[in-house]
């Protein structure tokens, strides 16, 4: 992983950590939250972490008042 920031990381390894069975659905805030970012942050950095990272697949999934993130393992 050494081409991933130290927050990239940190937003990979929450991932990897909460995705059951096969995917899951987060909240850039939610994300923020529990790894001690703000949201923007983790908003700016899920669409190039989508683009990065081989381990899981991040699609933007839907957009009620903030953007629904689709998590699955690659």
């Amino acid at each position: 992983m050494a081409e991933f920031s130290e927050e990239e990381r940190a937003i990979l390894e929450y991932l990897h950590e909460r995705v059951r069975g096969e995917e899951g659905y987060f909240r850039a805030k939610g994300i923020a939250e529990s790894i001690g970012l703000s949201a923007k942050q983790v908003g700016v950095r899920l669409p190039r972490l989508a683009e990065k990272a081989d381990e899981v697949d991040i699609e933007k999934w839907g957009r009620a008042r903030s953007t629904t993130w689709r998590v699955t393992r690659s």
